[in-house]
């Protein structure tokens, strides 16, 4: 159906300017990681890669999730809430396998530190 209507999913996209120094940042932590790398080939298994993530608990639809289907991109734009009820969800990948996720549910966007 939708091939015969010829729409197209769209994601909606946020970025942010890099500058200079955003350049020389990731440089630099690429010739560190080498370094440590040459030292210590094991390194990768103590590696602990973490991310978070956050949901409202409105009617918002993450844009992660969400995709519009049009013929043409529609470059919208949505208004939401400004300080909505959320969950954050932290959780980590290692070499020796997952950890989490842990819930944090005090009704604010948390960075996990």
């Amino acid at each position: 159906m939708l091939n015969e209507i010829k729409f197209h999913p769209y994601k909606l996209q946020v970025v942010q300017q890099l500058n200079k120094r955003d350049n020389e940042a990731r440089v630099a932590f690429c010739t560190a990681m080498s370094g440590l790398l040459r030292e210590n080939p094991d390194i990768l298994n103590n590696l602990l890669i973490t991310d978070e993530a956050h949901f409202h608990l409105s009617d918002f639809v993450n844009k992660q999730n969400m995709r519009y289907w049009s013929p043409v991109n529609p470059k919208e734009l949505h208004e939401m809430p400004l300080h909505s009820p959320k969950v954050t969800v932290w959780c980590g990948v290692g070499a020796f396998g997952i950890v989490g996720p842990y819930f944090f549910e005090n009704g604010n966007e948390e960075t996990v530190t």
